[in-house]
């Protein structure tokens, strides 16, 4: 009696034993039902694990109902399951999908937004990476109400949208990219650049607009200190800053660029040609960077009135017109001759 006892003991052991592995070897084998390069699976804010298993069997990324419900029951991580789109695109087991889930592993994807770039550019840049349209864009960008603690007489947020890369999530409102990469300008244009700005006598306003001319200007982060000051010391003697990246801006708000600017388009009238109206023009042009907005206001200490480019990124500075001129012969005119282009 005892030893039939013990062999049913056992027995039962070894079933347990059995049914045990069979039960971990379910929620561990990987597993891919769809058959496309990747699945996209949403889960709502507020659902259960059962809606979410649905889900994910529906989407070929989990067996079936019995393998998800001990997935989760092992992992013990039923309440921490969280919301948002995921990505799959490998097989896995349902433990590595509770995990995936758990963690929060949200599928985003990373756009970067270049230093300079229009709200208009940044729009189409938007749409080219399918994360939704370029006008949608441009609508949520038209909101000043996001800044307008620091700049009062903004219309759109031309200027303040900070250049860098950032994680989207498919399908979001551009409107939470837009308060990210406005939140983000407020990060980097802290209180100690503002008081600096202050310190010069410039408004958020001047100082974003300022910047902005730099960083279309140069893409050297030696020179923008330099080119600052070439700007500051024209708006001291009240001399026209004759910048031409205002004027493929303004030509740009009225449908006008070719993608050429032409010696008659210097006379286009408009209060952001700074060939026609001394001072800075009455907004920003672009989205300046970290490093624009600090030559800004902190330029170098340098007496120049002129720059002009070398044609490989740098430029060369000039004190007097006569030096200038020179400048423009040997790097501009002598230059194009000598390269065929009239």
């Amino acid at each position: 009696m005892i030893k039939r006892l013990a062999w049913l003991a056992a027995a039962v052991l070894i079933l347990a034993l059995a049914g045990a592995a069979w039960l971990w070897n379910r929620t561990s084998s990987s597993y891919k039902g769809y058959t496309a390069p990747e699945q996209f699976v949403e889960v709502a804010p507020g659902s259960g694990t059962a809606a979410i298993g649905r889900r994910l069997i529906d989407a070929g990324v989990v067996r079936d109902r019995l393998t998800w419900r001990l997935a989760v029951t092992f992992s013990g991580a039923g309440r921490d399951l969280k919301a948002g789109e995921y990505r799959f695109t490998e097989p896995m087991s349902a433990r590595e999908v509770v995990a995936k889930l758990a963690r929060g592993d949200v599928y985003v994807k990373q756009v970067t937004f270049p230093e300079g770039l229009t709200i208009a550019e940044m729009a189409r840049l938007f749409e080219s990476q399918g994360l939704g349209s370029a006008r949608g864009f441009v609508q949520a960008a038209s909101d000043p109400s996001l800044v307008t603690d620091l700049d009062p007489l903004a219309r759109d947020l031309e200027g303040y949208l900070f250049p860098d890369t950032y994680g989207v999530a498919r399908r979001s409102p551009p409107a939470v990219l837009v308060r990210t990469m406005v939140g983000r300008f407020r990060t980097v244009f802290d209180e100690r650049l503002r008081d600096a700005a202050s310190a010069r006598g410039l408004s958020v306003r001047q100082t974003v607009t300022l910047a902005s001319l730099i960083e279309k200007e140069t893409a050297r982060p030696d020179e923008r200190p330099v080119v600052a000051a070439v700007y500051v010391n024209r708006l001291r003697i009240g001399m026209g800053l004759q910048c031409d990246p205002t004027v493929i801006y303004a030509l740009q708000r009225a449908g006008r660029y070719t993608g050429n600017l032409t010696r008659q388009d210097l006379s286009f009238d408009s209060p952001y040609n700074t060939y026609r109206y001394a001072g800075l023009p009455p907004g920003p042009i672009a989205a300046p960077g970290r490093g624009a907005l600090e030559a800004a206001v902190r330029p170098a200490e340098a007496d120049y009135l002129y720059f002009v480019s070398r044609n490989d990124g740098s430029h060369v500075f000039s004190r007097t017109y006569d030096e200038h001129r020179q400048r423009v012969q040997e790097f501009q005119v002598r230059y194009f001759k000598q390269n065929g282009v009239r």
